[in-house]
């Protein structure tokens, strides 16, 4: 998107300058702390100083005549909100999208587990396994401190790097083609290259030292989606910056990217099957009773290592332990089926127990 300088600024565009000038000495004390050399080096280079952050137009009016057509409503919206605002605070709310989905994702699962409806009694993957209100509470108070102290400063100093890969905040706003066609890129890359972080993490060194915090919870719940040690969140928060890397958007985005991964880490650690989720039309979607396959196998797992879809697991033959854990529970159900059958029904066999036990 082209910048247009004006000869002189306004008072809203005074904002914007003031803000930016905040913006361009966060980066800059940033990259003389070290976080980001390379950023630092680039930007060095160039003595032209900066007025504006991403948004360059002081009104309405200029944003329109500069697109030369009417804004939308959403990009009505977002210019109103964002135009006294630098692109560092803008970038900070990815704390607070993170925090929500953290804390609120998880909780109707959380509620069918406390209420143990038997409406939702067969959807459990292990039904023996049952934690109390406390256990998931302590859960997310870990969870939390993980939070405050490893991912919020996390996403606090990485904004040099959203910054240097071109993560914009202006207008125009993506459309919602390019938006879908961008998360589907983003899901495939972080899918891919979070397969072979997680096998490495299941070495002997990587399981020991790191990744067997994560696998405490042999059955587990949303909350225990982002349970991991602190090396573990850092680690794997390289392929879900992989994909905005290669192919950069809208900060909206990158907002949207975030948070429908997590809510999608959160499904898959939710102990249900859930016939009625939307995760269900997904062609190669691994989701919850794949994933909770691996937990329930444990530290020796050998199996369904991917985060998201299953191609990568059936190419490198990491789904055969899974695959063959299906077909016997496919025979015993033909088994049970048939007893039912023979003993006029009166033989009381309950599927649900032929799960992950």
């Amino acid at each position: 998107m082209s910048k247009l300088r004006p000869p002189s600024l306004s008072s809203p565009q005074k904002a914007i300058a003031s803000a930016a000038e905040t913006d361009t000495l966060v980066l800059y004390l940033l990259s003389f702390l070290g976080f980001c050399p390379c950023l630092r080096r680039c930007r060095l280079r160039s003595s032209q100083p900066r007025y504006y952050p991403m948004l360059p137009y002081g009104t309405i009016g200029e944003a329109e005549a500069a697109l030369n057509r009417t804004l939308t409503f959403a990009e009505t919206l977002w210019f109103n909100y964002s135009v006294d605002k630098s692109d560092y605070f803008l970038y900070c709310h990815t704390i607070l999208f993170l925090f929500a989905v953290f804390s609120l994702a998880p909780l109707p699962v959380v509620i069918i587990e406390l209420l143990r409806s038997s409406n939702f009694e067969r959807f459990k993957i292990q039904p023996k396994v049952r934690l109390s209100f406390a256990e998931m509470f302590s859960c997310y108070k870990i969870v939390m401190k993980l939070f405050f102290l490893v991912v919020g400063p996390l996403q606090l100093i990485s904004y040099p790097s959203v910054k240097f890969i071109g993560i914009r905040t202006g207008l125009p706003l993506p459309s919602l083609g390019e938006i879908l066609m961008q998360l589907i890129v983003y899901f495939v890359v972080e899918d891919y290259s979070n397969y072979w972080i997680h096998r490495w993490l299941h070495c002997k060194w990587g399981y020991e030292k790191i990744h067997r915090v994560h696998h405490e919870y042999t059955a587990p719940i949303g909350f225990a989606a982002p349970y991991a040690h602190w090396a573990e969140v850092l680690i794997l928060g390289i392929p879900s910056f992989l994909g905005p890397a290669m192919v950069p958007g809208h900060l909206i985005t990158f907002w949207l990217w975030i948070s429908l991964r997590q809510i999608e880490a959160i499904e898959t650690h939710s102990g249900y099957d859930l016939p009625w989720t939307p995760t269900k039309y997904i062609p190669f979607y691994g989701g919850a009773e794949y994933h909770d396959y691996h937990h329930y196998v444990g530290g020796q797992s050998q199996s369904n290592f991917a985060s998201v879809f299953t191609y990568c697991d059936y190419i490198y033959g990491t789904d055969k332990g899974f695959r063959y854990h299906k077909n016997l529970l496919a025979k015993l159900k033909e088994v049970s089926e048939s007893g039912r059958q023979q003993n006029g029904g009166s033989y009381n066999f309950h599927m649900p127990n032929l799960k992950w036990e």
